[in-house]
């Protein structure tokens, strides 16, 4: 038995009057899609606890069969691991965005423009993410470059640390894009110190070099960094000790690599693949063939594109990278599975939502689609979308019980 995970990453959304009040799963063309719908199993599963936050780190592990109340502690620590920094006990992870705020003097006053500094390349975020460390790093934190904007601060017993492992409950960027900053910072007696950082990190931003030549070609600036999601390193149980199965992950995202490399798994990088709509699809195909081929018995496909394109209320491109996973990475590896002539099965779902209305996570219950090429089923559900999965009547309440429950043969 071999087993697919096609993970979506806020595939999700509500429906949006310019695609004539359909979702984009609804609007999109994905026969693939479609086809594991109408001949698998449907339902909804809340992925996310209604009193934790909808971030992708609680999301995935809970898919992955890891309950997110024990085992999630910020996305930091798991990215940390994909990019091969061994944490100790007093070590804790902040998330380090390079972000674009507007211009002026008064930076509480700049409002957060892009989350994601226009996708800057890793080549140039990597030389201000070195000026930040040289200028803002010591002997108890120092900063790593992670991918295009995505990079991660590790701080030796920070401000705030308590014995709850709690520091500070920092704003996320994408969720205050087009806001004044001022009331999103840190602040407070714990606050201010990580505060100090942000404020200092333009002074050093602004006019780096890389920036000039940003400013120049008309592209966003990462004129500050932004801190969040702060946690010390998860201990996860091995996913071959769970499931008996070897798994290997493949994602352009440090968060999803490192969750699949603190479970033990294997992680596959993929040249070209960028974390946005814009990816390396062939290549992701290619590697998902690959690992099944080197023997791997589970696999595990994430698309960022999605999640991205929900948060830029981009419902075009949204639409464009639903139907570039079903055409060319889905189809083809179904194919080949088929090809085998040995039993497979196929999980097709989101982590969570990205509403192109609010252009965050979200909380509602996700769709999943579970297809046995053995066991052809029918629920009377033509196409692959939010409300038929809700037609189905079938709701997963503890998303970490489905791929056990549901999807893992037995």
């Amino acid at each position: 038995m071999k087993y697919l995970v096609m993970l979506g990453d806020g595939m999700a959304d509500r429906k949006i009057a310019e695609l004539g009040n359909k979702t984009p799963l609804e609007a999109a063309n994905k026969p693939f899609m479609d086809f594991i719908a109408k001949n698998g199993f449907n339902g909804t599963a809340k992925t996310v606890p209604d009193d934790m936050v909808p971030e992708s780190d609680t999301a995935n592990l809970a898919i992955l069969g890891y309950d997110p109340k024990i085992y999630s502690k910020g996305r930091s620590p798991l990215e940390a691991a994909s990019i091969g920094i061994e944490m100790t006990p007093s070590q804790y992870a902040f998330r380090c965005n390079v972000v674009t705020l507007s211009e002026g003097d008064d930076y509480f006053g700049r409002t957060m423009l892009d989350h994601s500094s226009g996708e800057i390349t890793t080549e140039e975020a990597d030389k201000l993410i070195a000026s930040l460390d040289e200028k803002l790093g010591n002997d108890v934190r120092k900063f790593y470059t992670g991918v295009s904007y995505r990079h991660c601060l590790i701080w030796d017993n920070p401000p705030g640390y308590d014995v709850n492992e709690r520091i500070y409950d920092f704003s996320r960027p994408h969720d205050i894009i087009g806001r004044t900053i001022g009331d999103y910072l840190p602040h407070g007696p714990i606050g201010d110190e990580y505060c100090k950082l942000f404020v200092e990190s333009v002074k050093i931003l602004e006019n780096h070099p890389v920036n000039v030549e940003r400013r120049r070609a008309g592209k966003n600036v990462a004129n500050s960094l932004w801190l969040w999601s702060p946690g010390k390193k998860p201990q996860l149980s091995l996913f071959k000790d769970k499931f008996g199965l070897n798994g290997t992950v493949i994602s352009a995202v440090d968060l999803i690599k490192g969750i699949g490399l603190c479970a033990g798994m294997k992680s596959i990088d993929v040249e070209g693949a960028t974390g946005n709509y814009k990816t390396n699809y062939k290549g992701k195909c290619d590697a998902a063939i690959s690992a099944f081929e080197d023997g791997a018995d589970f696999v595990y496909v994430h698309l960022e594109g999605p999640d991205e394109c929900g948060h830029t209320a981009d419902y075009k491109n949204k639409v464009k990278s639903i139907e570039d996973i079903d055409s060319k990475i889905l189809g083809p590896v179904m194919e080949y599975l088929k090809g085998r002539g040995e039993r497979f099965k196929v999980l097709l779902m989101p982590d969570h939502p990205t509403p192109c209305e609010i252009r965050t996570h979200s909380h509602e219950n996700v769709p999943f689609a579970i297809y046995d090429s053995e066991k052809h089923l029918s629920q009377g559900i033509e196409s692959y979308t939010e409300a038929n999965a809700e037609k189905s009547g079938f709701f997963v309440p503890d998303g970490h019980n489905l791929m056990e429950k549901y999807f893992i043969e037995k």
